[in-house]
């Protein structure tokens, strides 16, 4: 079946994923410049690297979709940078995925597609798409909303590690950021971690590095740069969340909803 999933962060990725493995073929696009914190984990890295590789799935950057079907047909994922994902014109998906986790919808129509699924909230199930997939942490996540709404966006994050708003990274100022610490290195508390222009970013506990934005980009003042997560293991920083899985298998139920009742 063809799923195109507007969007590659690490969210977008875990879906990508379960999709994947279930044996579809999977476009995904993003934007120039993609502001993904959790990068090993995300195949918008395939933006500017040209290929990335996550849990042995490989996605490659097509410049067209021509290029797209090629990467396809070898069973990769092809990404491209295509903001309003107008190759849907071309590619005709089974299934469009709205995973660009804006808290908003920015532009996906029901009619994109035979079936359109909304992530997180921003949508409407049965109005601006089919289904809506929930993405609170708690024992609703992943659930396949049929009608309604997701839950609205809290402000704040996850507790993971007995910890929420003190495991993000934000940008100390307006600037260009530059990574100090990388992904997977395990900082303490106050030490300087990033600097945004001439400002430094400190970690706010001591933990390793899950995410970082790579170097280069330019950030506004109090944007998510980068995560600590104070469970020290190295192997949550290049795994695809249990959230990502879970929201994935939510996409897969809702697909399977439509196309195995046919």
């Amino acid at each position: 079946m063809k799923i195109l999933i507007r969007g590659a962060g690490d969210l977008a990725t875990g879906i990508a994923a379960e999709l994947w493995e279930r044996g579809h073929q999977i476009l995904m696009t993003d934007v120039v410049i993609p502001l993904t914190v959790r990068r090993e984990v995300a195949f918008s890295r395939a933006v500017y690297e040209e290929h990335a590789v996550v849990e042995g799935m490989e996605a490659v950057l097509a410049e067209n979709f021509e290029e797209a079907e090629t990467i396809m047909a070898t069973r990769k994922i092809a990404v491209m940078v295509d903001e309003k994902a107008e190759v849907r014109k071309e590619y005709l998906p089974d299934v469009l995925v709205d995973g660009i986790m804006a808290k908003k919808n920015l532009g996906t129509r029901i009619s994109d597609a035979p079936l359109v699924i909304g992530i997180g909230p921003g949508f409407t199930a049965a109005g601006d798409c089919h289904f809506v997939i929930e993405t609170q942490r708690g024992e609703h996540l992943g659930e396949v909303i049929r009608e309604g709404s997701a839950i609205p966006n809290t402000g704040i994050p996850g507790n993971i590690g007995g910890y929420t708003v003190e495991r993000l990274l934000k940008a100390s100022a307006d600037g260009i950021m530059h990574p100090v610490a990388r992904i997977g290195d395990v900082v303490k508390k106050g030490q300087i971690v990033a600097r945004c222009g001439d400002e430094p970013v400190y970690a706010r506990l001591h933990g390793i590095v899950r995410g970082m934005l790579q170097e280069g980009v330019p950030v506004k003042k109090g944007l998510k740069i980068g995560d600590v997560d104070a469970r020290i293991e190295e192997k949550l920083c290049y795994t695809i969340s249990d959230k990502a899985r879970k929201i994935g298998n939510g996409v897969a139920e809702a697909i399977d909803l439509v196309y195995k009742t046919k």
